[in-house]
């Protein structure tokens, strides 16, 4: 059985202080996929590279305080792929890739549009770059587990109020168009959507700060595991964490019947 956990931590440092690291020791899973770490290697303290009995490796950003993506493991890789190879893109720290056997475990931390058009605008330039990449990751022959923070609500059931946020980033026609198209087109599986296909508010995964959203659930699922279909079919259970808060996103824990 392979448990692989998603988690936007909104900082490292801050989740760390909420007691993140206990945590993440006791859900004794395989892989541990983090994203928005807004650290420096300088910043990490021994603890946060290595919780005790894992392993941690980490992307981060050139600009300090921001972004970064990484993944706490159990099991050596065979190689760790750092970015996707295009330097806009891998200087905000957004792609970590492990690399076994049998089996790639990804980390990725889609870019948000949501501070103005220039950023929008960066997020679809990425959506773009990264569908090609989709492709050839499904063309690669071994299973993959893509965990992260996609920044995209992909249905109506996926956020409370979708009426409100018609024309905002996050529930775009295009961006949810896009997520289509990587689950249609190139054959991927949205994992969790693929156990619990009614779900409403018990599969949010991120919550504004403001508005009280956290207390009424008005929240998003907006972090996924998509996964190949050979292992996506072996899912078991998955699982959204609320009875403690790091961040102002929750985990997302799935449990495969599969080995490395």
């Amino acid at each position: 059985m392979l448990r692989i956990v998603s988690l936007n931590l909104n900082g490292i440092r801050s989740a760390v202080r909420k007691g993140v690291l206990p945590w993440i020791v006791d859900q004794q899973a395989d892989f541990i996929c983090l994203q928005e770490l807004k650290a420096q290697d300088a910043d990490l303290t021994d603890e946060m590279r290595r919780p005790e009995g894992y392993e941690g490796y980490f992307h981060y950003a050139d600009k300090k305080g921001y972004s970064g993506v990484g993944i706490y493991t159990r099991h050596q890789p065979n190689k760790v792929i750092e970015g996707l190879g295009v330097p806009e893109i891998d200087a905000e720290g957004r792609y970590l890739e492990l690399v076994y056997d049998r089996l790639a475990v990804i980390s990725l931390y889609l870019p948000s549009g949501s501070s103005g058009d220039h950023r929008q605008a960066a997020k679809f330039e990425f959506m773009e770059h990264f569908y090609g990449h989709l492709a050839e990751l499904a063309r690669r022959g071994c299973e993959v587990v893509l965990c992260g923070d996609w920044n995209i609500a992909h249905h109506e059931i996926d956020l409370k109020n979708w009426k409100g946020n018609l024309k905002n980033s996050g529930f775009l026609p295009e961006e949810r168009a896009w997520l289509t198209k990587v689950i249609s087109e190139l054959g991927w599986v949205d994992v969790y959507r693929s156990l619990y296909p009614t779900a409403e508010g018990e599969a949010y995964t991120w919550w504004s700060n403001r508005g009280q959203a956290w207390a009424k659930n008005v929240g998003w699922r907006i972090d996924y595991q998509i996964a190949t279909p050979g292992i996506a079919a072996t899912a078991q259970r998955a699982s959204v964490y609320k009875d403690e808060r790091f961040s102002d996103h929750a985990p997302l824990t799935v449990e495969y019947d599969a080995v490395l």
